[in-house]
């Protein structure tokens, strides 16, 4: 007699909406990181203060990495419709 083996419907933990969800949230960390490099000078008695300082790496960046963030928790939370 051949063994009958039970095969469940093996399904990923989150449904494909939600990895769309969190792809975009990755995306956005990864944007942020990105807008955070540079502004740096090869010559060590040169300060570029205004480069380094600016609006996109103070403020735009880090809120880019929150809202990256906030995504990824809402990509996880999020309970799919049936």
């Amino acid at each position: 007699m051949a063994k009958k083996i039970a095969q469940d419907n093996p399904r990923f933990a989150m449904p494909p909406q939600n990895l769309y969800i969190a792809l975009a949230g990755l995306a956005l960390m990864i944007l942020g990181y990105i807008l955070m490099t540079g502004g740096g000078t090869d010559d060590p008695n040169i300060f570029t203060g205004e480069q380094m300082f600016s609006f996109r790496r103070i403020v735009l960046s880090p809120l880019l990495i929150i809202a990256g963030f906030v995504v990824e928790i809402v990509a996880i939370m999020k309970k799919p419709r049936r």
